[in-house]
Formats: C-alpha cells, sequence, structure tokens
C-alpha cells in the first residue's frame, strides 16, 4: 500500500521532530522511527486506528503524545495530521 503525508501533516511531523530533538540529542530519531513504523504497520493493517469519523481513523503512538490521523482506500494510506494530544 502507499502511503504519504498531507503537506500539514508532514510539516506538524517535521516540528515534533525538531522539538524532540531539541530535548535530547538523538530522540527526534527515534520519534521519526516510530512514526514510520507506525506509517508501515498501517499500511500492512489499516484497520488497526479507531474510526473516528465516516472514513477517518487514528493511531496512537506507544512512545510518544501523538496520534496519526489518517485515511485509507484499497491503495493509499494517506496521513492528514500528526497531532499532539
Amino acid at each position: 500500500m502507499n502511503s504519504q503525508f498531507l503537506a500539514e501533516a508532514d510539516l506538524e511531523f517535521r516540528e515534533a521532530a525538531k522539538y524532540y530533538e531539541k530535548q535530547a540529542t538523538g530522540l527526534g530519531l527515534v520519534f521519526i522511527t516510530e512514526v514510520h513504523k507506525a506509517v508501515e504497520l498501517l499500511g500492512e493493517q489499516p484497520e488497526l486506528g479507531v474510526l473516528i469519523e465516516q472514513c477517518l481513523r487514528k493511531f496512537t503512538l506507544k512512545r510518544f503524545p501523538y496520534d496519526l490521523i489518517y485515511v485509507v482506500d484499497e491503495w493509499n494510506l494517506l496521513i492528514v495530521a500528526v497531532a499532539h494530544h
């Protein structure tokens, strides 16, 4: 399954990674890795996320207080937000 981030979601993702990197060296990379693993997992099992609207789902990261908000169809996973709790 193809995956991509909306421009706004990509910006949220990058800003969060920068924030964590400022908190501790290497923590930004840990955040990036966790997000990429979550996207890969959702590409394989898109129903893992909780349905929050008719076609919108959210998946909560394990280590960081963020949700990935996404929509999915047969071939695509679109991340529409990287939302802080």
